[in-house]
C-alpha cells in the first residue's frame, strides 16, 4: 500500500490509477460477459473464468502500476492508506475521484467490446444480509492480505491481493467485490459481473466496515517497531506531490540553515538559541562527510526539510546508533515533508550499516512525535527536566526505531 514513488508528480500517480481502474474493470466485467456466453448456461465454469481472468489482471495492473501510484484502485485502500499516514490527504480526493471515473470508462469499455449499450443499469439482485457480511468479510481480508503484506513481505503484495481475490470470489456468497468504485460500476452493466443499484449501498458501507475494522487490526497485531520493514520498498513511501529526497551538498546548507534557524526560533524543537550561519553547516556537512549524511527534501527544486543525524555516545558498543534530528520549512509543514525526510534518512543509514536511531523530542511538539510514530519510532520513555530552555525546565520523550538488519 503506498502513495507510490515521489519521482511521479500527483497528475501522474492520478492517471496510473484511473487507467489501472479502468483495465481492472474491463476484466472484471469483459470476462463476466465472455464467460456466460461461452459457459451455455453453466454457472460454476462461468465463475471459475471471471475468476481467473480478474485474478490474473490484478498480479499485472499491481506490478504494473504499483510502482507509480501504489495501485490502490480502490477508494477504501486509499483511506486506510491515508489513515495509517502512507498517503497525504490533500491527495485523497483525486485517488478516489481518479478511481470512480477509471472504473466508469472500464465498465463502458468492457460493454462496447461486446456490443452492449455503453452504460445499462444491472438487474442482478444482491440483497440480505448474508450478501453485506461477506463483503464485509471479504473486504476484511482483502485489507489484511495488503496490510500483512505491506508491512512484513512488501514484494509479495501483487501475488496475496490476487490469489486472495480469486480464492474470495468462491468462498463469499457476495463474490467478492470489497471495492466501492467497482461496486458503482458494475451496477451499470446488466452482465454477469452485475448488480442492481439499489444494492449498492448496502455493499459499500460493509466494505468501509470491513476496510476499517481489518486496519485497525493490523495496527494493533504489527507493532510499530516492525513497521520499518516496510520502508525498504517504495510501497510505503509517504510524500506530497511533487516531493523528493537526496543527500545534502554543501550548496544547500543555507537552506539548511534557515531551516533550522526557524526551528530554533519556534522555541519547541530545540534547546538551541543561537541561529545558525551557513559557513557553519556546510562545515557541519564536511566534518560528517558520508558517514553521516544529511537527508534534504526537495518541492518543486526547493529545499522544504532536512533530517540529519549523528554519533550517540563515544563508546565501541554504540557505534551503529546515531542521533538524529529533523527540521521542516513553516511553509511546507504537514506536506508528508517531514515522513519523508525521515523515511529517507533511515534509509540511509541503513544503508551504511546502522542499527538503531534515536532521538529526544520536546513533548509539546505533537507535529513531531505523531511523524515519528507514523514512521516506525517507539517512545521509549521521559527525561525528566533534562535541560534549561531560556530559564524554564523541559523534559524530553525518548524515542527510537531499529533499522533494517536488526530485523531482518
Amino acid at each position: 500500500m503506498s502513495a507510490g514513488n515521489s519521482d511521479f508528480t500527483l497528475a501522474r500517480r492520478l492517471v496510473a490509477e484511473a487507467g489501472g481502474s479502468a483495465f481492472l474493470l474491463a476484466a472484471v466485467v469483459g470476462s463476466g460477459i465472455m464467460a456466460e456466453r461461452l459457459a451455455g448456461g453453466n454457472g460454476a465454469i462461468a465463475l471459475l473464468a471471471n475468476t481467473l481472468a480478474t485474478g490474473a489482471a490484478l498480479v499485472v495492473l499491481i506490478l504494473t502500476i504499483g510502482p507509480i501510484s501504489g495501485a490502490h484502485f480502490n477508494p477504501v485502500v486509499t483511506l486506510a492508506d491515508a489513515s495509517q499516514g502512507g498517503l497525504a490527504w490533500h491527495d485523497v480526493p483525486g485517488y478516489l475521484l481518479a478511481q470512480v471515473l477509471g472504473a466508469l470508462v472500464g465498465v463502458a469499455a468492457a460493454n462496447l467490446m461486446f456490443g452492449l449499450p455503453i452504460f445499462f443499469a444491472s438487474s442482478h439482485a444482491r440483497p440480505g444480509a448474508a450478501q453485506l457480511f461477506s463483503e464485509f468479510v471479504a473486504t476484511f481480508g482483502l485489507l489484511a492480505a495488503i496490510w500483512g503484506c505491506v508491512r512484513l513481505r512488501p514484494a509479495a503484495v501483487p501475488f496475496a491481493v490476487a490469489a486472495y481475490i480469486t480464492a474470495a470470489y468462491w468462498f463469499t456468497a457476495s463474490t467478492s467485490f470489497a471495492n466501492p468504485s467497482v461496486t458503482l460500476a458494475r451496477s451499470l452493466s446488466d452482465t454477469f459481473a452485475g448488480i442492481r443499484p439499489a444494492d449498492v449501498p448496502g455493499f459499500v458501507a460493509a466494505q468501509i466496515a470491513g476496510a476499517a475494522a481489518a486496519t485497525l487490526t493490523f495496527r494493533w497485531l504489527v507493532p510499530a517497531s516492525r513497521r520499518e520493514r516496510a520502508s525498504r520498498a517504495p510501497a510505503i513511501a509517504a510524500v506530497a506531490d511533487g516531493i523528493t529526497t537526496r543527500l545534502a551538498t554543501a550548496a544547500d546548507a543555507p537552506a539548511i540553515a534557515a531551516i533550522y534557524n526557524e526551528g530554533i526560533a519556534d522555541r519547541i524543537a530545540t534547546f538551541e538559541t543561537a541561529p545558525r550561519t551557513a559557513a557553519q553547516i556546510a562545515t557541519l556537512l564536511s566534518e560528517k562527510g558520508d558517514r553521516y549524511p544529511t537527508v534534504v527534501v526537495e518541492r518543486d527544486g526547493r529545499i522544504i526539510g532536512w533530517a540529519a543525524a549523528g554519533p550517540y555516545r563515544a563508546r565501541e558498543a554504540y557505534v551503529g546508533v546515531v542521533e538524529h534530528a529533523v527540521y521542516v520549512a513553516r511553509s511546507a509543514r504537514r506536506s508528508g515533508a517531514g515522513r519523508a525526510a525521515l523515511e529517507g534518512l533511515c534509509r540511509a543509514y541503513a544503508e551504511r550499516g546502522f542499527w538503531k536511531i534515536v532521538s529526544r523530542i520536546f513533548p509539546e511538539n505533537k507535529a513531531s512525535l505523531a511523524v515519528h510514530e507514523r514512521c516506525g519510532f517507539r517512545v521509549v520513555g521521559v527525561y525528566r527536566r533534562h535541560g534549561k530552555l531560556e530559564g524554564e525546565w523541559r523534559d524530553c520523550v525518548i524515542v527510537e526505531r531499529l533499522l533494517a538488519q536488526v530485523e531482518a
